[in-house]
């Protein structure tokens, strides 16, 4: 008895979406989708442009306690972070690093914050590698400066 290949219909709309979903368009939205998470959680933090609020500094003294990090630190690099290198992400400049950043973030945050969080966690990181392998994709800066 032979095994019978599926008929060339069925591979040509199987590979369909590889053909018509192009990578910069991927990148595109996965930098803006992740970029959008980040930003929304440092507006929460912030009054006006970039002025801490005091419950960011509770926040961070009393449910976020990191190991080794003043909250006081803490609250600063985890807020200004979040807006900046979710800007970056938009333009598609700096987009590995800003991923890298990113990713390692997601990882304080699962190990020392919300570690009941992982399937959340879990789906931010598997967009920040899709970035820190690919980059940003035709439409970013990173490919139109030349930025690996």
């Amino acid at each position: 008895m032979t095994i019978e290949s599926p008929p060339h219909r069925a591979l040509a709309f199987m590979a369909w979406p590889q053909a018509a979903i192009p990578e910069w368009l991927i990148a595109f939205v996965t930098r803006l989708g992740v970029a959008g998470v980040f930003f929304m959680s440092g507006r929460t933090k912030v009054d006006g442009l970039l002025h801490i609020k005091d419950s960011t500094y509770a926040l961070f003294e009393s449910e976020y306690r990191l190991p080794l990090v003043s909250p006081f630190v803490a609250a600063h690099l985890a807020t200004y972070s979040e807006h900046l290198f979710s800007i970056l992400l938009v333009l598609g400049l700096f987009t590995r690093l800003s991923a890298s950043a990113f990713l390692i973030m997601t990882l304080v945050i699962e190990v020392f914050v919300y570690p009941d969080a992982w399937p959340t966690h879990l789906s931010w990181a598997a967009l920040l590698l899709y970035l820190i392998a690919r980059g940003g994709g035709s439409i970013s800066l990173d490919r139109w400066l030349r930025i690996p």
